[in-house]
């Protein structure tokens, strides 16, 4: 084994742009952040309209098909709106946030959004615990009925977001846990709950929770055949922030993972030799919704 390679990850298509407009800035710090977001980490910058429209026109002249926007806290972002309806205009939206920024004009202007371009918006909204004793702990004191009431904000704008749970929260992957999960959503109003159940990544701020990964926690000698690449964020995507182009939206932390600073040129196969990758292909994890 000593002598084994890392499997490699091709470019089967560029399908997916991500964005970390919100850069590493939240206005939480989860106990299991991947990226250990903080109100003081700064590590990757908010993103601004001026800064994402270059990426947005390469992506187009690319073929990109789908578009994900993620931080830290993307509705930290001042221009978030702006941003979104300018790529809303080219292809679907899909917006990860932790949904404490759902007052009454948020919500509103989300629906305007939506009703006026031909193209889908999705948000992605991020829960860990089914009340407040379970999530509270991992995401901060009082978020629980903050994110709820934002999410009865959209409900009442007929938007459905995507409930978006780690396996922080105990059981979360059993179906007794995904049937308290929808229960819960139902029981707020929300139009045809959606739950997206996903692995942690054991990096950032989980390893001072939980762990990091151990030494059998790797792919090397392992193969990946093309079907199951298609599930994988780097053969099919590439994720900027505002240091450039990254191979897919775990790694910006990784310089390895950084490929250059425009996005054509990083169109090529990775080594999948972090322990992030571990997750994707040994656990199942698609960042994609």
């Amino acid at each position: 084994m000593s002598g084994a390679r890392w499997p490699v990850a091709p470019m089967l298509a560029f399908d997916t742009l991500w964005l970390q407009v919100g850069g590493t800035v939240c206005n939480l710090q989860c106990t299991h952040c991947f990226i250990s977001c903080s109100p003081t980490n700064h590590a990757h910058e908010p993103m601004s309209l001026a800064s994402v429209r270059p990426y947005l026109k390469e992506a187009e002249d690319l073929g990109a098909r789908d578009y994900y926007l993620t931080g830290g806290e993307p509705f930290l972002n001042p221009e978030i709106l702006s941003i979104i309806e300018a790529i809303l205009r080219q292809g679907p939206v899909t917006v990860l946030t932790n949904g404490l920024f759902f007052r009454e004009e948020t919500p509103r202007r989300l629906r305007e959004l939506t009703d006026a371009t031909e193209h889908s918006l999705d948000l992605r909204v991020s829960v860990d615990g089914y009340d407040a004793a379970t999530n509270d702990p991992i995401r901060g004191a009082g978020t629980f009925e903050r994110a709820m009431n934002g999410l009865r904000r959209l409900a009442a704008h007929g938007l459905a977001p995507i409930i978006t749970v780690t396996e922080a929260c105990d059981e979360a992957a059993s179906a007794a846990g995904r049937a308290r999960f929808l229960e819960l959503l139902d029981a707020i109003g929300l139009p045809h709950p959606r739950l997206k159940i996903m692995p942690l990544l054991r990096l950032g701020a989980e390893t001072a929770r939980s762990r990091g990964y151990a030494p059998g926690e790797t792919l090397r000698g392992r193969d990946l055949p093309d079907a199951q690449a298609w599930d994988l964020a780097c053969a099919s995507g590439r994720m900027v922030t505002s240091r450039g182009v990254f191979v897919c939206p775990i790694l910006i932390d990784e310089p390895a993972a950084r490929l250059g600073d425009c996005l054509a040129p990083t169109l090529r196969p990775f080594t999948l030799a972090h322990g992030g990758c571990y997750t994707c292909v040994a656990l199942g994890l698609s960042c994609r919704t």
